[in-house]
């Protein structure tokens, strides 16, 4: 295979297929998601595009998939040129004293632990030369949004620091501010808000990439 390789983590819908869409020109698309149906559908969508895209179904806070997944990234291809960290847990909205106990633990799970062990697995794969993308959308301090906002924004700490760490050495890493998009999430979030005001994940997509690689 000449093309490089696409890790979507998270890819199911929104940003995340948006951005598998925006890559599938140049890139062979690994797609993670929870959702078998709506990998197949996005998969469908990059064959339209011409591309194509490997389909792996499981969770992100599942470590010994992800690990057999990166195991048989290298296997097959050897390297992952583009990371793009899109999955997350988007719990209810609640006041801070009104938190879901198990709401938190995934909220946690999902959006701070399993980055902090994805990295490491991922890092070699990228290598000096690859790229990691991940997408601050914290809404921290925000009213209502204590358990989204604190673990959104202790990733996009990770990931900060991380490309502190990697300036010299590589892989480059980015944490990219995506303006409001029309998805799923945003919809629970703020609904009835005025849908043709937001972007499209496609576009946004396009518009987050350009330059970047």
């Amino acid at each position: 295979m000449t093309q490089k390789i696409a890790l979507i983590t998270g890819a199911t819908r929104g940003l995340g297929a948006g951005l598998a869409e925006a890559l599938c020109h140049t890139h062979h698309i690994v797609a993670v998601g929870r959702t078998t149906g709506a990998l197949e559908e996005l998969d469908d969508r990059i064959k339209a595009l011409g591309g194509q895209a490997t389909l792996a179904p499981m969770d992100i806070t599942n470590m010994d998939a992800m690990a057999q997944l990166c195991r048989s990234i290298y296997d097959r291809w050897g390297s992952v040129d583009v990371w793009a960290h899109t999955a997350v847990f988007a719990t209810q909205l609640s006041p801070a004293a009104f938190i879901d106990q198990k709401d938190w633990d995934k909220s946690v799970a999902c959006n701070v632990t399993a980055t902090g062990k994805l990295i490491p697995f991922i890092a070699p794969l990228l290598g000096e030369t690859g790229t990691a993308l991940f997408f601050d959308d914290a809404h921290m301090g925000e009213k209502f949004f204590g358990a989204y906002g604190s673990t959104k924004a202790a990733q996009s700490a990770l990931a900060r620091s991380w490309a502190a760490e990697t300036v010299k050495t590589g892989p480059r890493v980015h944490v990219l501010e995506p303006r409001p998009m029309a998805t799923a999430t945003r919809a629970r979030f703020f609904p009835g808000e005025d849908k043709s005001k937001l972007a499209q994940p496609r576009d946004e997509a396009k518009r987050l990439l350009d330059g970047l690689l």
